[in-house]
């Protein structure tokens, strides 16, 4: 978790962690903190797992950490948090060991993780994961949740 714990730990990343947690202090929706992006990191270590598929734990929450962070753009700018999100990991990926191929799999994950993805692919699981992070069965928001019903989890599955 070498690389996971190098980016937590950067300024630009406490900045946004920090930023989106008073951006979305209001929201009575899903928030896009810690606490979702280590939910999404286990749920999809456990993908990976269940389905055989040999995905470094480290490549997981580093891309569970970053996934997300562009919604501070989003929030301010209009900018599309997943194209946000791949321009603030292309920076800060370049301070960490991981491969070149690696990188890609990384930013490739954070681009499609707001479109569905069906396979048996690091992607695919990663945007599972990140739905089925969700706690819909006890969101207090759901009635005005824009997500159809069938994408709603209504049932614990991880």
């Amino acid at each position: 978790m070498k690389n996971t714990n190098k980016i937590h730990q950067m300024d630009i990343i406490q900045g946004k962690i920090e930023k989106l947690k008073i951006l979305e202090k209001d929201r009575k929706f899903c928030k896009h903190n810690m606490e979702h992006f280590l939910s999404v990191a286990r749920i999809c270590y456990i993908l990976c797992l269940e389905n055989k598929l040999p995905v470094k734990k480290d490549l997981i929450y580093t891309t569970a950490l970053l996934h997300d962070l562009g919604r501070v753009e989003e929030i301010i700018k209009g900018v599309d948090h997943d194209k946000a999100s791949v321009g603030l990991a292309k920076e800060v990926l370049q301070y960490t060991d991981f491969t070149p191929s690696e990188k890609e799999e990384i930013i490739g994950a954070i681009g499609k993780h707001r479109k569905t993805q069906v396979g048996k692919d690091f992607a695919s699981y990663f945007y599972q994961a990140d739905k089925l992070s969700r706690t819909c069965y006890e969101c207090e928001a759901r009635n005005d949740c824009y997500w159809s019903s069938a994408k709603k989890n209504m049932e614990i599955k991880y």
